[in-house]
C-alpha cells in the first residue's frame, strides 16, 4: 500500500525551479537548483558540509529567503511554516526547558489559535512518537532520543502534507538512531505525508529514502540521484543485503563526484 502511495499520479508536492542564494558577502550557497518532489515521497538531500542541503530545506520552508529562482509547494506557490501545511523538524530538538511536554507540543497550534482540542491532538501526536505516557515530563527528564521524539511529534501536531527534517538524528547513538528510523517510517506510512530529509549520513540515507538526491558544494548544486527500489516497509534484513550494498556503491560514487568538483 505505501508503494502505491508514493506512485500518487506524477503530483507534486514541491518544487524548487532555478532556486539561487547568495549570501551578502557574496558566497554563492546554491546556484539554480532544480528539484521536484513528488506527493508522498521520502527524499534525502545528501552532501559535504557546506553544499546548501539545510539551506535548500529552510528556503523551502520560508524560512529563508532565495537570491533567486522559485519554491512552490502542492501546486500552489505557497510556503511557510506557519500556515500549517509544513512541519520543521531542527537539528536541535529546541525544546522550552521550562514547559512540560504537551505544552512543547502544543506550541504551533496555540501560537496559531487553534480551535482544534489541543489535549487530544497533542496526545495524538505523542502516541505516534511512543511517549504519550510522558505528557506531563519536562525537558530536563528526557533522554536526547526522547527529546528529538518530541521535536517530531511538535511538527506534527498542526496534521502537515509536507514534513522537513534537518539531520534530525546526527548526535544521537547508532542504537537510538536506528529505532527513529523505524519510528519515521511508521509515522510516514500513518500520516501519508511527503518528507524532505537533510543528511551526511549515508546509510541512514539509503535506508529511509524511496529517493536520494547528492549535492555538491561551492556552490551547492544537486548532481545526482539515486531511487532507492527496495519496498516498504523495511527492515534489518535489507540493510544487510545485497540490494543495499548496491544503493550504497551508487550514491558513494556520486558523493565521490561531489568532493572532487
Amino acid at each position: 500500500m505505501l508503494e502505491q502511495r508514493k506512485q500518487n499520479g506524477g503530483v507534486i508536492a514541491a518544487r524548487l525551479e532555478g532556486l539561487t542564494k547568495r549570501y551578502p558577502n557574496g558566497t554563492l550557497a546554491i546556484d539554480r537548483m532544480d528539484l521536484a518532489v513528488g506527493k508522498g515521497e521520502f527524499v534525502s538531500l545528501l552532501g559535504p558540509s557546506g553544499c546548501g542541503k539545510s539551506t535548500a530545506l529552510y528556503i523551502l520552508a520560508g524560512l529563508v529567503n532565495a537570491t533567486a529562482g522559485r519554491v512552490e509547494l502542492a501546486g500552489d506557490g505557497r510556503q511557510a511554516v506557519g500556515t500549517g501545511s509544513i512541519g520543521f523538524v531542527f537539528q536541535e530538538p529546541s525544546l522550552m526547558p521550562w514547559a512540560t511536554v504537551a505544552e512543547n507540543v502544543s506550541l504551533p497550534l496555540t501560537l496559531r489559535g487553534s480551535a482544534v482540542d489541543l489535549a487530544s491532538e497533542v496526545i495524538r501526536c505523542l502516541t505516534m512518537v511512543g511517549l504519550e505516557t510522558f505528557a506531563d515530563a519536562y525537558p530536563r527528564e528526557l533522554s536526547g532520543g526522547m527529546k528529538m521524539r518530541v521535536s517530531i511529534a511538535r511538527a506534527l501536531i498542526t496534521r502537515p502534507q509536507l514534513l522537513l527534517l534537518d539531520e534530525p538524528f546526527g548526535a544521537l547513538d547508532e542504537i537510538t538512531r536506528a529505532r527513529l528510523h523505524d519510528d519515521l517510517l511508521r509515522i510516514w506510512s500513518e500520516t501519508g505525508c511527503t518528507i524532505v530529509m537533510v543528511t551526511h549520513n549515508t546509510t541512514e540515507s539509503i535506508y529511509l529514502s524511496s529517493r536520494v538526491v547528492v549535492m555538491a558544494a561551492r556552490p551547492g548544486r544537486i548532481i545526482g540521484s539515486v531511487v532507492v527500489s527496495e519496498p516498504y516497509p523495511r527492515t534489518k534484513a535489507f540493510r544487510l543485503g545485497p540490494g543495499f550494498s548496491d544503493h550504497l556503491r551508487e550514491v558513494s560514487a556520486l558523493l565521490d563526484n561531489a568532493f572532487s568538483e
